[in-house]
């Protein structure tokens, strides 16, 4: 019996790694494909020629990128966006989601509706835009953290965390010495909360860096500009029109090229995001548990 069991487990193993480095080659393979890519000829690009490899070793894509006037600006403008917008989106979620989490709050309930209300309906971008104009803040770095500051999602993700990795007897105790509720939450429940703060930072983190839409609509001044959107301005200005080409050498250099800044782009633009990632993975994975235990 304990032969057979032994064989069926390794059959299973084998079975589970065949399955998994399956998964891990459709997984890795894009990411390869571009990164080689952006490091190819437009030629070798165009004509099929990578596949695994950089073929002609070539910098033109990201020459191209680097040589816009307004890439390094747009660039410190993202940095920007991004770590203001994630420290105020931070701070909103927390400030809501303690509150939900209490069992001793009044109307928790009720609350709680109103965030999920949020989830399934909103005024539309029209009303944003009124919105966002009647307070001020259109052509501003506002434009780009207030609107999407607070993610309901994320709100009721923290809401779990706190009911159930919190224990209720500190706070209890943190009452019996007469801790407020606000030192509490600062000096109890934060440092206690690393994980799923972590977390948080990654999401909104992400989300601001990745966020070029509240700029496309919100923002004209060029200076205000993020990366993404400055980075799908170069792809644009890059397409091919073949009402305008004249000559055929000409609309092939275009074309490899524009094909070239696709891989360009993608690395550039996701570059940032994967340096930072190893630093929080290990939150990430116990964070994104939440809830799955309990006892």
């Amino acid at each position: 019996m304990d032969k057979l069991s032994s064989t069926s487990d390794r059959v299973f193993e084998m079975i589970n790694l065949l399955i998994l480095g399956l998964f891990l080659i459709t997984v890795l393979y894009p990411l390869i494909y571009v990164v080689s890519a952006s490091f190819s000829s437009p030629a070798a690009v165009i004509g099929g020629k990578v596949w695994l490899w950089p073929v002609d070793l070539s910098l033109d894509g990201y020459a191209a990128v680097f040589r816009h006037r307004l890439i390094w600006t747009s660039f410190m403008n993202t940095i920007i966006y991004t770590l203001l917008g994630t420290a105020i989106s931070l701070i909103i979620t927390i400030l809501a989601a303690y509150p939900l989490s209490r069992k001793d709050f009044k109307g928790r309930k009720s609350f709680t509706l109103l965030f999920v209300f949020t989830m399934m309906f909103n005024g539309g971008l029209i009303p944003m835009y009124l919105l966002v104009r009647s307070l001020g803040m259109l052509d501003t770095l506002w434009a780009m953290v207030i609107p999407s500051a607070l993610s309901v999602w994320n709100v009721m993700i923290m809401v779990t965390y706190f009911r159930t990795s919190i224990p209720d007897e500190l706070l209890e105790s943190a009452q019996i010495d007469g801790c407020t509720d606000f030192t509490y939450l600062i000096r109890i429940v934060l440092p206690l909360s690393g994980p799923i703060i972590a977390v948080m930072t990654l999401f909104y983190g992400v989300d601001q860096w990745n966020q070029y839409f509240n700029a496309l609509i919100f923002l004209k001044s060029e200076q205000l500009f993020p990366l993404q959107l400055v980075l799908r301005d170069i792809l644009i200005q890059n397409q091919v029109s073949q009402e305008t080409l004249g000559d055929v050498s000409t609309a092939a250099a275009r074309q490899g090229l524009r094909e070239l800044l696709k891989y360009s782009l993608i690395v550039i633009s996701s570059v940032p995001l994967l340096a930072v990632y190893p630093f929080v993975q290990k939150f990430f994975v116990k964070g994104i548990m939440i809830g799955s235990i309990k006892g």
